[in-house]
């Protein structure tokens, strides 16, 4: 499986895993289909925990005060 074969946007990815996981679900498959589909779906599995991962490391860094101790924010108000 190539990267440039990766949806664009993590809902794209999570949808496409989706329809994985159906079809492999669904028994139809010959033995070839399901390994080929299982495969994608273990790249895309790693392909989405390393987006989440990032977007757990930026929203960290934006939460981070000046000292280096994480601060919890109401996503409304701003309050601690």
């Amino acid at each position: 499986m190539s990267d440039d074969r990766e949806p664009q946007r993590f809902e794209d990815g999570m949808a496409a895993l989706e329809a994985l996981v159906a079809r492999l679900e669904s028994g139809e498959l010959a033995l070839e289909e399901a390994l080929a589909a299982f495969e994608q779906g273990v790249v895309l599995v790693r392909s989405l925990h390393e987006r989440l991962d990032a977007a757990e490391q930026r929203i960290e860094l934006l939460v981070r005060g000046s000292d280096g101790r994480l601060r919890v924010q109401a996503s409304d108000d701003g309050e601690a």
